[in-house]
């Protein structure tokens, strides 16, 4: 139980409007990996879909590398600096796509996005953890959920807008490409193709470096968690084991962890690879483009829905296994089902997927005070889990040719039924029960 001598916090306004706009900024940046997957296989010429699918495994792998070393990094040159830095970098990551454009570089392309995702990594190092704290942590979820609204808001905006830019007449490209003969004839259309890259990329570094400057100069508060172990526990049928020396005597932190990958590999699935399974669909190419778009109104309406429930009328635990058993639930669906009812149960995913990050996350870093940096830096190595699902999936289905709605079943029911596992027991292993 929140001893009631601790003051109780009220959410501060202005870092919540920050942390708002950052994570409109990671939205935008992240769920351009549905675009960018169906645009480079077909602007690169990429043979089969798990090669493609490295885009998503360059975007998150940086998560797992970064992350620890990201909280080292906000530990000497604190939060706020650490996000000016964290953009600085994200800017120079999308410039890094106009040589790979330019040269017709997949590994270029996939530098670029390594770059981004290591920025982002520093990003959500500082970011997560600061939306757990500066206010009441049993309303962290619903805080989590409305910087997830900006978050999914943008990923609803930016499968539209590079869908116009980028997949603008994809269909009569690839008829063009599949029918022209002449070597530099389709040269040249590959390259109108890459250089629509250009100003989109350039724009968005300028916006990134604005932004940097922006939090130079806005006061933002330095949060102390040294002392909060009685305030970050949040279930009132456990109590804390305060005085521990060891990150590793947080064993619901690790368990918290590998919840946050099931739960990213699960929105990837349902977010990026919707294109690609739309398309074995045979669903029309000029909806495909938009299918991102779908997945993440899904979250959004999810995300609202708990900022008016969690905890009102739900606890974060429960709000966890209803999400995760609707996935299972929807999953199934997908499977058994053709055309549009199995392309349609994929987008509803984002609805299942929608509050699982916001109640894992102050799951994973509750009770943990002067380590929460530490735990949350742990916590955001999870992230990788949108790196390795969908190369699952790809082995799955072009190298073993497993069906690929099968091969979706095998991806995805093991992640919902371990998330079942954290919302259930996971999240209390490590504290005395009353």
């Amino acid at each position: 139980m929140i001893n009631p001598s601790i003051p109780q916090k009220k959410t501060a306004l202005l870092p919540m409007i920050i942390c708002c706009a950052l994570f409109f900024i990671f939205g935008f940046v992240t769920w351009a990996n549905g675009t960018l997957i169906p645009f480079l296989k077909l602007a690169l010429n990429l043979k089969t879909d798990l090669q493609a699918f490295f885009v998503t495994f360059a975007s998150y792998i940086a998560y797992f590398f970064l992350a620890l070393p990201s909280s080292w990094i906000l530990k000497k040159i604190g939060f706020k600096n650490g996000l000016v830095l964290g953009m600085v970098i994200l800017g120079v990551g999308s410039l890094i796509f106009i040589p790979a454009a330019d040269n017709r570089s997949f590994s270029l392309f996939l530098a670029g996005i390594f770059v981004q995702g290591s920025a982002m990594a520093l990003l959500q190092t500082a970011v997560n953890p600061y939306l757990s704290i500066i206010g009441p942590i049993d309303s962290a979820a619903a805080r989590i959920s409305i910087a997830g609204l900006c978050n999914k808001g943008a990923g609803v905006m930016v499968p539209i807008i590079f869908g116009i830019l980028f997949l603008n007449n994809a269909k009569e490209v690839t008829s063009k490409l599949e029918t022209t003969i002449d070597v530099n004839a389709k040269n040249a259309i590959l390259d109108e193709l890459l250089h629509r890259v250009h100003t989109p990329y350039i724009v968005l570094a300028v916006v990134f470096v604005l932004f940097a400057i922006l939090i130079k100069f806005v006061h933002l508060p330095e949060i102390n968690a040294e002392d909060d172990d009685e305030v970050l526990v949040n279930d009132e049928s456990l109590t804390p084991v305060v005085a521990k020396t060891s990150i590793f005597q947080y064993p619901h932190l690790f368990l918290g962890a590998l919840a946050i990958f099931s739960c990213v590999a699960v929105e990837v699935m349902a977010g990026d690879i919707i294109n690609t399974y739309g398309r074995e669909l045979h669903i029309d190419a000029d909806l495909l483009r938009f299918s991102t778009s779908f997945t993440l109104i899904c979250m959004l309406v999810g995300y609202v829905l708990g900022i008016a429930t969690i905890p009102r009328f739900v606890s974060q635990q429960m709000a966890l296994r209803i999400c995760a058993l609707s996935g299972i639930l929807l999953t199934i669906v997908s499977v058994f089902t053709t055309g549009y009812v199995s392309y349609y149960s994929v987008a509803l995913l984002g609805l299942a997927n929608s509050l699982m990050w916001p109640a894992i996350f102050p799951l994973g870093i509750k009770g943990l005070g002067k380590f929460t940096k530490t735990g949350s830096a742990i916590m955001i190595m999870g992230i990788a889990g949108g790196a390795i699902w969908p190369l699952i999936y790809g082995f799955l289905k072009d190298k073993l040719h497993i069906d690929f709605q099968h091969a979706f079943l095998f991806a995805m029911l093991p992640a919902y039924l371990y998330i079942i596992y954290f919302a259930i027991k996971g999240h209390k292993v490590g504290f005395k029960h009353k």
